[in-house]
């Protein structure tokens, strides 16, 4: 059956935290590029390790870290995903980073948390922030997930977590916020249906119950398998017909599944839901390995052959045709402290020649870090208790009044409503959740009450405007 989020306490209004600086939609790349020598005809493997985002090569075993990550754990990463771009024909990297360094306090220096998606670009050899949002309660972002249509993850910490999710089929959406505790459900993400579907695999955290979300009707359908409240996550071929379970001991399992659901609203028995795409060759749930231990993320081939698995700080591949125990094809960095893979579809308009490393995400967190630092003389506890701070969003790639404002007067606040920001310690930062976007997205702050009326502008990786 087809339940109402409001039914489990989720509300039926999306959060919508930034709004578009160029057009609504993604455009859509009308030609198909012609092979080129050494195309990735069977895709590539990203993963995340201890040194940082790479991608690896299955039919060469070749591999390149694409985006570093600083020594010492200062940064706690998750995914990456593969997913589209604007403007694009071939699909990028998705990835959330969690500033991990000592926090600041009252009579010490360090860090404001905030949490980052970032998109990188393994061809152009660039780094994208898309969006940073203020966490000094958990520990980042876990089990982002993506298809062609949604980006999707969880944030939270205890017994409130909410998901988010990112409309990749717009060039400059925002981050909704789509279930948030403590009025809605707390969900995890565990995966999502292939293609430009809106369905994302949850699990209740209250319950351990499965169900799909479905971010185009903000409503839950019920989940087509029984899975337990330790399993997962799950990796569901691109034909959308097997799926592959991460179990808490004894491995992975592979079974056939249904994508489809009823359409959004009407009320429709799982049992008489027409399946999708091709009929699975699964007719029971099959293990892969018994003796392996929970993987830490799973992924399909395009053509659906062969699973790749995170495990044991490694990649594991083995056939999906192959009998329980069944030693794996290949194994590629096996002391790399892997926690998170995905597998693309082929790229025939690339090769592994033409991968390029991009910068680390480091200098966009800390460039936040500077632009959100106090002035000196507000940075005192009298200071503190006097500053207000006002903080505007605006387009940069198009002549905004915003962008002049010099002072927060009552004229100025009745006419433009400012985002809420808190003063942390020697910093600042926006209270709701995903309220930096980057792009073309550009932020004024004034700050005063403690010091004269001070105006600045920032944006996230460019200060520059975009009409400039």
């Amino acid at each position: 059956m087809t339940l109402p989020v409001k039914r489990l306490g989720l509300a039926a209004a999306f959060v919508v935290l930034a709004a578009s600086c160029a057009g609504s939609s993604t455009p859509v790349a009308e030609v198909t590029p012609s092979p080129v020598e050494g195309a990735l005809g069977q895709g590539l493997i990203a993963y995340v390790a201890a040194n940082g985002l790479g991608v690896l090569d299955p039919a060469t075993g070749k591999s390149m870290v694409v985006a570093p990550l600083p020594a010492g754990g200062a940064f706690r990463i998750s995914g990456p995903v593969w997913a589209p771009a604007p403007g694009l024909s071939y699909p990028v990297l998705y990835f959330t980073i969690h500033d991990d360094r000592p926090a600041e306090q009252r009579l010490t220096a360090g860090v404001v948390p905030y949490d980052w998606l970032f998109r990188v670009d393994p061809f152009a050899g660039t780094i994208t922030p898309l969006a940073a949002s203020y966490d000094f309660q958990s520990e980042g972002p876990f089990g982002i997930v993506a298809n062609g249509h949604y980006l999707a993850l969880t944030v939270g910490c205890c017994t409130s977590y909410e998901v988010d999710a990112l409309d990749l089929t717009k060039a400059s959406a925002g981050i909704k916020v789509m279930t948030k505790p403590p009025t809605q459900a707390a969900l995890f993400t565990e995966g999502a249906a292939p293609g430009a579907s809106g369905l994302v695999a949850v699990r209740a955290f209250a319950t351990g119950l499965w169900y799909w979300l479905n971010l185009d009707a903000n409503v839950l359908n019920a989940f087509p398998l029984k899975l337990g409240q330790d399993d997962g996550p799950i990796a569901i071929s691109p034909d959308g017909s097997t799926v592959a379970v991460s179990r808490p001991d004894h491995g992975p399992v592979i079974e056939p599944i249904n994508v489809t659901v009823p359409i959004a609203g009407a009320t429709s028995s799982p049992a008489t839901t027409p399946s999708t795409g091709t009929p699975s060759p699964v007719t029971a749930p099959r293990a892969v390995n018994s003796k392996l231990p929970h993987a830490d993320a799973l992924a399909w081939s395009p053509d659906a052959s062969l699973l790749a698995m995170a495990v044991g700080g490694g990649i594991q591949i083995y056939r999906a045709s192959g009998k329980d125990g069944t030693p794996p094809v290949k194994g590629y960095l096996g002391r790399g402290g892997v926690t998170g893979i995905d597998w693309s579809d082929p790229i025939p308009g690339q090769s592994f020649a033409s991968v390029k490393p991009a910068p680390g995400p480091q200098a966009a967190v800390d460039g936040l870090l500077k632009a959100t630092q106090l002035p000196k003389a507000a940075d005192s506890a009298a200071g503190r208790y006097l500053t207000k701070l006002y903080l505007w969003q605006f387009d940069s790639s198009k002549t905004s009044p915003i962008a002049s404002i010099m002072d927060a007067t009552p004229g100025v606040l009745q006419q433009y409503l400012p985002i809420a920001a808190v003063v942390v310690f020697h910093h600042w930062a926006p209270s709701p959740s995903w309220a930096l976007l980057g792009g073309c997205h550009r932020y004024r702050l004034v700050i005063k009450g403690s010091v004269p009326a001070t105006a600045s502008t920032f944006g996230l990786g460019s200060n520059t405007l975009c009409s400039g």
